[in-house]
């Protein structure tokens, strides 16, 4: 029952982090800065893996998107890269976690369902290592251009997707550690359940053996005076 309860703990665990990473792919805000005049902010610029927009203080954005996918950075197209990887991993471990879960009909016995269990532990903690590298990745790129004094072109900061992204990775890789345990909780119980069985299968050989041999004890003759 707990290691069902864990499971289930760990899925929902693991199937929200999976939401918040994949959110985090189209998400505008990976990194924003803003110019501010004497009473409101005249200008908000920001970009993410796909585009560069700019929003004035009525609202209004313009956005560019990126002309070329080979004359982009290379960290643009690792963290595109990682991004997609954490996304495409993070489906087919949801959907081995839910064969793999005790409470659901499907995937064969205990055994087998610990194995896929693992499996989809092993998907989601890939796909968190994933998020968590893209989003590193960009946010070094961000601070280290922040923090150069000779860099003169306009700096940005750490945006609201990155916390996302860091926040979902998190929680994929929490979640499919308690994934991979459920294969080494349910062969511990099948070893105590082996040793068991052993013990009544001796039990009852010892029975069959003692009901099996005759009795060599010889008949008693009474004589007829016995019964006198």
């Amino acid at each position: 029952m707990a290691s069902t309860s864990a499971e289930i703990i760990a899925f929902l665990l693991t199937v929200s982090g999976w939401v918040l990473i994949s959110s985090t792919l189209p998400t505008d805000y990976w990194k924003v800065s803003t110019i501010d005049g004497t009473v409101i902010t005249t200008a908000t610029f920001w970009a993410n893996l796909w585009k560069t927009c700019v929003t004035d203080s009525t609202g209004v954005s313009n956005c560019k998107d990126f002309p070329s996918m080979l004359a982009l950075d290379g960290y643009i197209q690792a963290c595109r890269g990682l991004m997609i990887s954490a996304v495409c991993l993070g489906f087919f471990g949801a959907v081995f976690g839910l064969v793999g879960m005790k409470c659901t009909k499907v995937g064969g016995s205990d055994q087998t369902k610990a194995k896929i269990a693992c499996l989809a532990g092993l998907m989601f903690i890939l796909s968190g290592l994933c998020s968590m590298t893209s989003c590193s990745l960009y946010a070094n790129r961000i601070t280290s251009e922040f923090f150069d004094p000779s860099f003169v072109a306009q700096k940005y900061e750490l945006g609201a997707a990155l916390f996302i992204g860091w926040a979902g990775a998190s929680l994929c890789i929490i979640g499919g550690i308690i994934f991979c345990f459920s294969i080494a909780e349910n062969s511990n119980s099948a070893r105590r359940g082996y040793a068991y069985n052993g013990a009544t299968s001796v039990m009852s050989s010892r029975t069959k053996v003692h009901n099996s041999v005759p009795d060599k004890t010889p008949p008693k003759h009474f004589d007829k005076n016995a019964y006198v």
